[in-house]
């Protein structure tokens, strides 16, 4: 017996894959990725496994179809390491070496003319594993570390030295420095994981993740069983004469005894470079390491040089990933999450389902009006993407796929983490619904978590575990309880030892003997105070009782700081349980102030800046950091009261504010001009 509810869906799987189907093989056209239409092809087939009698003739089935770790010594790269820009589509690619002529002044081809001057680069398949840079000495491994944050990585020699592909001494006698991708193949991660499965433990998820499994162990055994593989792919230095080109550069590795991976090849147009993504979007799947795109780099290194780098990449190469992977699932639920303001966040939960490498089982919907933009309910068939190939998102609801009875999603009138009686409001002027009370446990354990994270005070050894282990055994309730912490108090967690317990204590009492004001204004997760706006606030007032006692007008007077946040500022310092909170945490912690007659010489002193654009010289923290130093402040939004909108590429609607303001506008040459 076939219950009726899996007859209904079977028979709308049904319609609706032979509708992609018809429209994809017949018109060519393609209403959803052909990853989300597989997705529900093997829906389709789980449920005719599981009863045959379901199985028709007209079934899709029965055709044939057209952070380093501490425990590694960190190593300070002596050549920064970047990373790509990505491209994902023709026309990102066309825009590419446009900008490529651009700078180099090479005119483009003409249609059905050309040019008497092209630009060469060089096709390399862009291998999903874990970077990593050698470092030989005469020849001879001396260190192997991970990228890190560019500047600082994690050194694994001992580990990269159990990999095959990786020499311990080159042919000649040479100082080096070089860059790859150190991988594991499909076929030993099943190895590994049938192993891991006989063993009672975790599955690897893929080759991407067991490979920074296998580098990052600390016993080498581990390491050499995992039997890892690796490609060399550029030289960021050595003592012998550069190769002229980056094809000849890829010759050079392999002639050192590195080994290179071997579909390089070279592109002599856009055109080519087009066609030889396009093979490898449909090729890669039958290599055994994982490829999710393809790397373009002009050929010639005078011309890379020429070209130079943006703050976080080379403006000669370019990183075109393959299409994100898309499937199918069923929203099975949906939650609201609390966050450390109090501002509820749904969060759908869904049937899980295997994502571009990793299972899948939740996706955030953001709110109440991307929720009825979606019109997705409970019950829906979901298209799923990662965005980005981090985030999962749902970018489209299967209607023809919805059961019967299915009903528009209603927000509750209460929330249970929302306090004793749970109640919610809408921000007014917001999307955004929040809970009335502003510190139930849930809201709390967000907020006390932030507090010690890196963004805030940066207590190292305070994770969000640890914090909610001290939360649920009553040991902190309020910020200011992580400094009257014992080491006695820390031995009742689960996973602490005496030696544990003495670092995290002396961590803490590290931090509590120098807090900057900015910090400490960041951490407490004051209403719609983020970085920028404590580092504002920090800079004009001389002591936090100082900006307790300010009004709103004297706020709102401050450059970047509008009527909104100054309201909830000294709403927020009125209260009677934030008043106290402060006194105690004035007698655990030192406050630097940051004295704001430093800054009165300085050249961009009382001048503000807003950021809109992207830079090609700079990143957006590395323009932060330089006006900073030079006195200048910040604001993340346009008024009369900004001196400068410094505007980089595809600058939005804030230079169209300062254009309308008459707020003076900086191009980035200008601005670097006026930062020299």
């Amino acid at each position: 017996m076939v219950p009726k509810e899996t007859k209904e869906r079977y028979e709308k799987l049904k319609a609706a894959v032979n509708h992609y189907r018809t429209k994809r093989h017949v018109f060519d056209i393609e209403e959803i990725s052909i990853e989300a239409e597989d997705a529900l092809k093997q829906e389709l087939a789980a449920l005719e496994t599981e009863y045959p009698a379901l199985v028709a003739p007209d079934s899709p089935t029965q055709r044939v179809g057209g952070s380093p770790l501490p425990q590694f010594k960190k190593v300070r790269h002596e050549v920064a390491q970047w990373s790509f820009n990505d491209a994902f589509s023709e026309e990102d690619i066309g825009e590419f070496d446009a900008r490529v002529r651009r700078m180099l002044q090479i005119p483009s081809p003409v249609e059905g003319l050309g040019t008497a001057s092209t630009v060469e680069y060089t096709g390399e398949l862009k291998i999903d594993g874990l970077k990593i840079i050698l470092t030989y000495e005469k020849g001879l491994l001396k260190t192997a570390a991970t990228r890190g944050d560019g500047a600082v990585g994690e050194e694994v020699t001992h580990n990269v030295r159990t990999i095959e592909s990786v020499p311990l001494s080159l042919e000649r006698p040479v100082d080096i420095i070089v860059e790859g991708e150190v991988w594991m193949s499909e076929r030993t991660l099943k190895g590994l994981n049938k192993t891991q499965e006989k063993l009672g433990k975790p599955l690897y998820a893929n080759p991407r993740n067991a490979a920074a499994g296998a580098i990052r162990q600390l016993d080498p055994k581990i390491a050499a069983s995992r039997k890892l593989d690796s490609f060399i792919y550029d030289v960021a230095k050595t003592s012998e004469a550069l190769p002229k080109t980056q094809w000849e550069e890829l010759q050079y590795l392999r002639g050192l005894g590195f080994k290179v991976n071997r579909h390089a090849e070279l592109l002599g147009s856009v055109e080519e470079v087009i066609n030889y993504w396009k093979q490898w979007k449909d090729k890669s799947k039958a290599e055994d390491y994982w490829v999710d795109g393809v790397v373009i780099k002009v050929n010639r290194a005078d011309l890379q040089e020429r070209l130079g780098y943006t703050g976080k990449a080379p403006r000669f190469a370019v990183a075109w990933k393959f299409p994100a992977e898309q499937v199918t699932t069923v929203v099975e639920g949906i939650a609201l999450q609390v966050g450390r303001t109090g501002v509820l966040t749904p969060v759908a939960h869904l049937r899980p389902v295997l994502v571009a490498g990793s299972t899948v089982s939740r996706a955030t919907l953001h709110n109440e009006d991307e929720i009825k933009r979606l019109d997705v309910r409970v019950g829906d068939t979901v298209i799923l993407q990662k965005a980005g190939d981090v985030i999962p998102d749902i970018v489209r609801v299967l209607t023809e796929l919805r059961p019967r009875g299915t009903k528009p999603y209603r927000w509750p009138k209460s929330v249970a983490e929302c306090g004793e009686d749970g109640r919610i409001e809408r921000v007014p002027g917001e999307a955004a619904w929040r809970c009335v009370a502003k510190n139930s446990f849930a809201v709390m354990r967000r907020k006390l978590r932030y507090f010690a994270s890196r963004g805030a005070l940066n207590i190292e050894g305070l994770g969000p575990s640890t914090v909610d282990a001290l939360l649920e055994q009553g040991l902190v309730a309020h910020f200011d309880d992580f400094f009257t912490l014992k080491e006695g108090d820390v031995l009742e967690l689960e996973g602490f030892a005496e030696v544990s317990a003495k670092k995290l204590i002396e961590s803490i009492q590290k931090v509590s003997k120098s807090v900057p004001l900015s910090r400490l204004l960041t951490g407490l997760s004051l209403p719609h105070v983020g970085e920028e706006t404590a580092i504002l606030l920090a800079q004009k007032y001389e002591s936090i009782d100082a900006l307790a006692q300010e009004n709103v007008e004297a706020l709102t007077s401050i450059d970047g700081i509008g009527p909104i946040v100054s309201e909830a500022l000294v709403e927020w310092f009125a209260e009677k349980d934030n008043k106290e909170l402060i006194k105690r945490l004035k007698k655990v912690l030192t406050i630097v102030y940051e004295k704001s007659s430093a800054k009165k010489n300085l050249p961009l002193a009382g001048k503000t800046f807003v950021l809109t654009g992207g830079m090609e010289r700079m990143s957006r923290d590395e323009a932060k950091e330089a006006i900073r130093r030079l006195g200048g402040n910040i604001s993340s939004s346009v008024s009369k009261k900004t001196s400068y909108v410094v505007a980089g590429e595809e600058a939005g609607s804030k230079l169209d504010k300062a254009t309308e303001l008459g707020v003076t506008i900086l191009s980035e040459q200008e601005f670097l001009k006026l930062i020299a």
